[in-house]
């Protein structure tokens, strides 16, 4: 359980944009664990393994160095390190759902930008062509009303019109958000540049839908592709113009 009485918890728990801290209580014994990953579904996960570990007598020194140095599954809550000073992720939230939990689990990760005002939320993504198009005016409503900034690009648009797929999308934001609140950028690439490049200290800019997934599919044919190469394209792209 998080905060609540069981035989393993987790308490004082601290979410940072580098890190995720808290207290483990067993029995009538506690320690503290901290971890790369972001977020509190990620904290339950971590519950788990430990309780699976402390059952069958693993120690909790060698539960603690381990945790601390595990990285994470790629696609998921992948924090992307290329020498930037804002956060940046790449998720594989592709439904309403789980677009709309991890908007809300990155909300708390925000800092303030050097002038005091407080960080945004720039959230990346599309939705894939011949699949559920009611999703697409979902996921722009939980994007208008969750993130500060929505770029809409590609993803999959397969054999179906890209430009009719960003509409319905853009339909949803526009129902919670304004039009200097999102912008279609049909290039993922340089919508991830663009997302970047908008980006401040105290920002977060996560790209979601792709994930683990290293093709995109444009027709009928499947193309190199890959969310976490091009967010660290496009921040080293940006430091090495800035400098």
């Amino acid at each position: 359980a998080i905060e609540r009485d069981a035989d393993v918890s987790a308490t004082k728990i601290r979410y940072e944009p580098d890190r995720t801290q808290f207290t483990v209580r067993w029995w009538d014994d506690e320690f503290t664990v901290e971890s790369h990953l972001i977020g509190e579904f990620n904290v339950y996960n971590l519950l788990c393994a430990i309780t699976v570990t402390l059952t069958v007598g693993v120690e909790p020194a060698v539960i603690r160095a381990a945790i601390a140095t595990y990285e994470g599954v790629i696609g998921r809550m992948e924090r992307i390190r290329a020498g930037q000073n804002f956060l940046a992720v790449v998720d594989f939230a592709h439904t309403p759902v789980s677009l709309e939990r991890a908007l809300i689990t990155l909300r708390p990760l925000l800092g303030n930008h050097p002038d005091g005002e407080a960080g945004r939320l720039i959230a990346v993504f599309g939705c894939a062509g011949l699949r559920d198009r009611a999703k697409r005016r979902l996921m722009g409503q939980v994007s208008g009303r969750l993130a500060d900034f929505t770029v809409i690009t590609a993803e999959d648009p397969r054999t179906e019109d890209l430009n009719e797929i960003n509409r319905e999308i853009a339909a949803g934001v526009q129902e919670h958000a304004t039009a200097e609140h999102f912008v279609i950028v049909q290039d993922r690439s340089l919508a991830i540049q663009f997302a970047v490049d908008l980006a401040q200290p105290g920002d977060i800019v996560a790209a979601f839908g792709k994930g683990h997934e290293r093709s995109m599919c444009f027709g009928e044919t499947e193309y190199p592709w890959s969310d976490q190469q091009a967010m660290r394209e496009a921040i080293i792209r940006r430091i090495t113009i800035a400098s």
